[in-house]
């Protein structure tokens, strides 16, 4: 389930677990630059944000790169541009109307300019200030996906997709963040590395989650059995220690090797080779996994659908991209995963049999559509 549930600090911390990020030119006001962060599996409609927590968005400009010369398709460069949310502790209150008592939350970003963007958590309308705007609260899960199909197809090494996939749990919520920036604050950026993390707050600070690209995790670092190196490994938690634009040596080959071994499994699923392997066995999107922030076109409008890796992948081919690149919220990534994963988009679909959320995001401010008022319990409650 993208990045849900992505190791085991994320299962005995999920108020730090991060389950999708989201990167897109608004499709509201051009010329504006949307991000958004989602936390917190199966979050009840009074969940609230931690105090002890820093949630941040990290950007990054790109420049472009053969992948036979550099091992990577973009380049993040040393400039880098910051947006940190924190939250206060929650202060008690009663409900104007009933009298009942409650909770309330607020919260505040800093910009790069050093504008401090104050907000009450589940307002509609956010905060706002110089050329920027956030909302954070309790929004439906948008995430698109078969997940059990896609845990069985591991388990049993065969496809389990059908046309007609569900949503593990329809209707889940989680605590999101969005922030929409004016493209003024990216200088001259024309490629932008996004990504996003959740970080101890205080004068240390210790990364506890990063997520660029979805179901890096779980669906290409977490399966073992096929991994002949370090077959006992769970890798996950070293993975989110590590600075995504930065990735230090130390675990280096641990994630290579887990990565080339997936990634074979994934492709031969049809029965053929569709990613020729190196010598060594190294697998051809291997670099590409290990530069996981999303890349997005700021220069470019906004795209529904079909965004998703498209300026990789036509760098991959050497042609110019067509679109903005990102990740929006109703884009049916998995997809486009799972066919690239599968037959390197040289065959059919690969349909996991989930198009769409029940409640698509919407085309404005906050994007992510409103909560489940009474969302399912999680299989532990039963």
């Amino acid at each position: 389930m993208s990045d849900h549930i992505s190791g085991p600090r994320a299962l005995s911390d999920p108020i730090a677990d991060i389950t999708d990020v989201y990167a897109f030119p608004s499709p509201e006001a051009a010329g504006r630059l949307v991000l958004v962060l989602n936390t917190l599996p199966m979050a009840k409609p009074s969940d609230l944000f931690s105090a002890g927590l820093l949630y941040r968005f990290r950007l990054r400009p790109l420049s472009s790169s053969t992948a036979e010369a550099s091992g990577r398709w973009f380049v993040p460069g040393e400039e880098e541009l910051v947006l940190d949310c924190v939250f206060d502790p929650p202060e008690h209150v009663a409900d104007p109307v009933t009298g009942q008592p409650g909770h309330e939350q607020h919260g505040t970003c800093l910009t790069p300019a050093g504008e401090r963007v104050s907000f009450r958590v589940n307002d509609e309308q956010g905060g706002a200030g110089a050329g920027i705007r956030v909302f954070a609260g309790v929004r439906w899960d948008p995430f698109i996906m078969d997940a059990r199909a896609a845990l069985a197809t591991i388990a049993t090494r065969k496809l389990a997709f059908t046309d007609e996939g569900s949503i593990f749990l329809d209707g889940k919520n989680v605590l999101g963040i969005v922030v929409e920036i004016d493209a003024r604050f990216l200088a001259d950026w024309t490629l932008v590395g996004v990504v996003a993390e959740t970080l101890t707050r205080g004068e240390f600070n210790v990364r506890i989650e990063r997520v660029g690209r979805p179901e890096v995790k779980n669906m290409m670092l977490a399966p073992k059995d096929f991994d002949q190196v370090n077959r006992d490994l769970e890798i996950r938690d070293l993975y989110n220690m590590e600075d995504a634009f930065r990735p230090g040596e130390s675990y280096a080959g641990a994630f290579r090797a887990r990565l080339d071994a997936n990634l074979a499994f994934w492709d031969g699923l049809d029965g053929k080779q569709d990613w020729p392997t190196s010598e060594n066995g190294g697998h051809p999107l291997t670099d590409l996994v290990l530069a996981d922030y999303l890349v997005v076109d700021v220069t470019k409008p906004y795209v529904e659908q079909g965004s998703y890796l498209e300026i990789e992948l036509a760098a991959r081919r050497g042609e110019p991209h067509a679109t903005c690149g990102g990740r929006t919220l109703n884009d049916d990534v998995m997809d486009t995963i799972f066919t690239q994963l599968v037959n390197a988009g040289h065959g059919p679909t690969i349909r996991d049999g989930v198009d769409a959320a029940t409640r698509p995001g919407t085309t404005t401010f906050p994007y992510l559509a409103l909560p489940n008022p009474n969302p399912p319990e999680p299989p532990e409650h039963h």
